[in-house]
């Protein structure tokens, strides 16, 4: 591992990490410049320097996994799972530096970034067990002296793009199983955190894993490596994709891998709803939509996006909530202050400039803008701010009111610290309203009432749900994904990832000596010549 000097006005944060691609189990410069990984919270600080990967860098990893995929796939599965606990031990032995590496590069705050590391942890230690129960089956067979068998087979090459946002949980998510089910892996991690994603590979490669199983390719996503990798699904580089990102950037893996007659696993964009209903638990209600609004500056695909208020709490929850948000709600630099701070900054400047569009369309489509509207600066930080932040993309919390399912603000995600305020008369309104986007991946309903509760949970269309909690939030063995906009169906996580990574082969095996057909020659039996009489009784 190579370190230098950081900026002088920032040494006390770390040093700058010299970072390369790996590559067949080796650290590779790539055909580009080098380019700065430079931090959220300060953008003085050079938390790492990376290869910017051109098409030649893609097709050595392509080479190098589809080189290592056979003997990794021989590789008994339990063995396969003991190298995964590896990795998960070593996290856990590094969990601190590694959280703190988390916060310098994309501004979590100390606790969210521990919180990710456990993520990780969790995903090894789930999937090093999975390695003994990959399990087929044994089914009968119609025929005589003929046995029938299912396997669960790898697939081959998976291509991986992950975003910035959970820079190790979300990798974890995808590259852990896929490696487990006996695939091998070509990622690209997201150019905002390339310096956490290549010390999760220094992890993987000190557990064990085997050159070539695990390739990394840094770089931007247009007009770069992401590019590159997407334009390898028509080349046939992969057999298997996996992205986690925009609705958009989705669509085009999709249709790629359509024409090569795979299904990827699309992890996309949402519009999340919270509805709080007239019984509801207020305090906690607030608490939970406060979070799932705010938490990590916004910058979640689970992120809160429509609060759904029923009526005759509707202006009670505003002012608790608005109240909230001046005393509870405290943000800024979360190098200097910690979890002293809700959340700190946007983790790259074209996120913020993307943020700051989103007012222009609520003033157009009539919204009433009760908080927010502009980036924290020295002139109008006020007493929730907390420490230096000249260096970063920090905005002020945004409070929409009196949007209706109509407006754009309603329909499109907005990837920061802000939230809507829907008022609706009753639950249908509320469902009509929580099923009214387009996207389908978090949802929660704040309410104690039965009869909503379940009704809620039949018809809300989302692939995650929450009963008096937030939107937020995942465990490492439940399935993580969405439906519409949100996803094509698929899931990470849990057991039901590894249908995503493995396929399933059919054995019949016959030792009868002879051909036997099926359904051709199966004796069924006869019923008897003379029926029972049933109509004597």
């Amino acid at each position: 591992m190579f370190l230098k000097p950081n900026h002088p006005d920032v040494q006390d944060v770390g040093k700058t990490l010299i970072g390369f691609n790996w590559i067949g189990g080796r650290e590779l410069e790539g055909d580009k410049a080098l380019f700065d990984a430079r931090s959220a919270v300060d953008n003085r600080d050079v938390v790492g320097l990376f290869p910017e990967s051109g098409p030649k860098d893609v097709e050595r990893a392509v080479k190098a996994a589809r080189d290592a995929f056979e003997p990794w796939k021989n590789t008994p599965a339990p063995i396969r799972g003991a190298i995964i606990g590896r990795i998960g031990r070593i996290l856990e032995d590094q969990k601190e530096k590694l959280a703190a590496i988390i916060t310098r590069e994309i501004g979590k705050t100390p606790r969210e970034a521990l919180g990710e590391i456990q993520e990780a942890i969790d995903t090894c230690q789930f999937f090093q067990s999975e390695g003994r129960r990959l399990y087929g089956q044994t089914v009968p067979s119609e025929m005589r002296r003929k046995e029938l068998f299912t396997y669960r087979r790898p697939l081959g090459v998976v291509g991986m793009i992950t975003a910035g946002n959970f820079p190790v949980a979300v990798p974890s998510w995808k590259i852990i199983p896929a490696i487990l089910c006996g695939n091998t892996v070509v990622w690209k991690p997201s150019e905002d955190a390339p310096t956490i994603a290549y010390l999760f590979m220094r992890a993987m490669i000190d557990a064990g894993v085997p050159p070539g199983v695990v390739n990394t390719v840094n770089g931007k996503g247009a007009n770069g490596a992401g590019q590159y990798m997407i334009e390898g699904i028509d080349k046939g580089h992969f057999q298997k994709f996996s992205f986690t990102g925009s609705t958009a950037v989705g669509r085009l893996i999709g249709e790629a891998c359509g024409r090569q007659l795979q299904i990827p696993s699309l992890e996309l964009g949402g519009k999340n709803p919270m509805i709080v209903m007239e019984d509801a638990d207020l305090e906690n209600a607030v608490t939970g939509a406060l979070w799932a609004a705010y938490g990590t500056a916004g910058q979640r695909c689970t992120s809160l996006g429509n609060l759904i208020l029923h009526k005759p709490i509707a202006e009670k929850f505003k002012t608790l909530f608005q109240e909230a948000m001046q005393n509870k709600l405290l943000m800024g630099n979360p190098v200097e202050h910690g979890d002293d701070v809700v959340y700190g900054p946007m983790m790259n400047a074209r996120f913020g400039e993307r943020f700051m569009e989103h007012f222009k369309h609520g003033k157009q489509d009539g919204a009433k803008l009760l908080s927010g509207g502009a980036k924290w600066d020295e002139a109008n930080r006020d007493a929730r701010v907390l420490g230096h932040i000249g260096n970063g993309t920090y905005m002020q919390p945004a409070l929409w009111d009196n949007v209706t399912k109509g407006m754009w603000l309603f329909q499109n995600e907005t990837f920061g610290p802000t939230v809507n305020l829907v008022t609706v008369n009753d639950f249908e309104e509320a469902m009509a309203c929580a099923n009214g986007t387009p996207y389908g991946l978090s949802s929660s309903l704040y309410s104690e009432n039965r009869q909503w509760v379940e009704e809620f949970k039949n018809r809300i269309s989302a692939g995650m749900s929450s009963i008096n909690n937030s939107t937020t939030g995942a465990e490492a063995h439940l399935p993580f994904g969405g439906n519409g906009w949100s996803g094509n169906g698929t899931r990470e996580s849990g057991i039901w990832v590894v249908d995503a990574y493995t396929r399933w082969h059919a054995i019949n095996e016959d030792a009868s000596g002879r051909l036997q057909l099926a359904q051709i020659e199966t004796d069924y039996g006869k019923a008897p010549a003379k029926p029972t009489d049933w109509g004597q009784l």
